[in-house]
């Protein structure tokens, strides 16, 4: 078998207003959209590698999406993403030292204008244990921009 060279991930979302998904991926992001067209924009993102395609479509309700993320080093690249995120005007949501997904982690939180939570997050200790308290996985509430454990 031939090895495959994967260039990066793609994720295309389908949102509302494609001028304002626009605004918020461009502080989100740090990074202006390569392609711009009516209805469609494109992210060519270097760090963390991803083609990003907004396509403008008739958006009634959040779809089986339960969130994004993007996994960082250190708590401090945590706070830096925090702090971009703020000063570009973005509202953010933290979660310190929380047990999430079995792992213990630091993360904040983000939401587009369609309500997709963003998170940014680091692995402090994994491999946890089942609990009754716990289930597999983490779900958002984009009303309170916080990943919360089933």
């Amino acid at each position: 078998m031939n090895q495959v060279t994967v260039l990066k991930p793609h994720i295309s979302l389908n949102v509302q207003n494609v001028t304002a998904s626009i605004e918020f991926y461009k502080k989100m992001l740090g990074i202006e959209p390569l392609k711009v067209r009516t209805g469609y924009a494109k992210f060519d993102v270097q760090n963390p590698p991803l083609n990003l395609a907004l396509n403008e479509a008739p958006v009634k309700e959040r779809g089986a999406l339960s969130h994004l993320g993007l996994q960082v080093g250190a708590t401090e690249d945590v706070l830096a993403l925090r702090e971009r995120w703020q000063d570009a005007g973005l509202t953010t949501k933290d979660e310190i030292n929380t047990t999430c997904c079995y792992a213990v982690q630091d993360k904040t939180w983000v939401a587009d204008p369609d309500g997709n939570a963003w998170e940014a997050f680091v692995v402090l200790e994994d491999q946890l244990p089942e609990t009754a308290e716990q289930s597999s996985c983490c779900v958002t509430s984009t009303n309170q921009l916080v990943g919360i454990c089933r």
